[in-house]
């Protein structure tokens, strides 16, 4: 691993990477550091993502997703020990993430502006989504736990990659970002069968706080936090870094948020927003 000290800092993956070694999940280990150069000596998962597996072979989608899912309990449990040392997904945060669909997707991609009706709408939405993930019971979030970070492995699979910005957050995260992925599409009634069963093994604490119904509606609702700021990450690598190649994604992205309309009325205006602004022009992707 090459981290040059001027541009990135190499010590949250070293720490982050030591909680999930004490965890005994499968994360690459730390042989050898030199900070100051920003050269890290890891262990080697292998080539194969998970992303790559899926597009291969869909059918071996119920074997991989339920070695996630269970990984992704023992990185919620086990890591209770470690989420207070993370930083907080706090409203600052989970308010400058959805900022980036507004700011990079809609105005600097698309040239949307925004009325004052529109604004007001648009906070009054940002509001909703904030509470929904402030809510949520905090637990250990990898916080970006999808097909493309998760590598295929022999033993203790999945091997997790690219969890240096791991923080202490919603319940939901993680579990949206799995199963509701940017990268590829499983039906809706597959993913709140997995979502259910996620819901069904969780402590008995957990379900002493929140029934069924209000689980799934943090999840989908965290799912719009997830989707807009990803959606926005992907308009500013394209802007700001040159890389467009994200930018295929963004429409499967979307239609996530699309999907819960009938759902949800209180989404009613994103959804339009994204119906009759954004979509038309940035096309479709399954």
């Amino acid at each position: 691993m090459d981290a040059p000290p001027d541009r990135e800092d190499c010590t949250p993956f070293i720490r982050v990477a030591g909680y999930l070694e004490a965890m005994n999940l499968n994360a690459p280990r730390i042989i050898e550091a030199n900070i100051e150069q920003g050269f890290l000596l890891l262990t080697d998962l292998g080539e194969m993502r998970y992303l790559d597996r899926l597009n291969q072979e869909p059918g071996a989608a119920p074997s991989l997703y339920g070695d996630a899912l269970q990984a992704l309990s023992l990185m919620q449990n086990r890591g209770a020990a470690y989420q207070s040392l993370l930083p907080a997904y706090n409203q600052e945060l989970l308010r400058f993430e959805l900022s980036l669909f507004h700011d990079w997707l809609c105005q600097t991609h698309l040239g949307l502006e925004f009325s004052d009706n529109d604004e007001a709408r648009w906070q009054c939405l940002c509001d909703l989504l904030v509470a929904n993930a402030l809510d949520q019971p905090p637990v250990f979030v990898h916080r970006d736990y999808h097909s493309r970070n998760l590598m295929l492995t022999d033993a203790n699979n999945p091997g997790i990659l690219d969890f240096q910005d791991a923080v202490e957050g919603p319940l939901t995260y993680d579990l949206v970002s799995l199963l509701k992925d940017c990268y590829v599409r499983w039906e809706p009634l597959q993913v709140r069968e997995w979502a259910l069963g996620y819901f069904q093994d969780l402590d008995e604490s957990l379900h002493r706080q929140l029934d069924k119904d209000l689980f799934m509606r943090y999840f989908d609702l965290m799912g719009v936090q997830r989707h807009l700021k990803a959606s926005g990450i992907f308009a500013r690598l394209k802007h700001r870094d040159d890389k467009a190649a994200y930018m295929k994604d963004v429409p499967r992205t979307l239609r996530y948020i699309v999907e819960l309309g009938p759902h949800y009325e209180e989404l009613g205006f994103l959804v339009e927003w994204l119906k009759t602004r954004c979509l038309p022009v940035l096309g479709d992707a399954s």
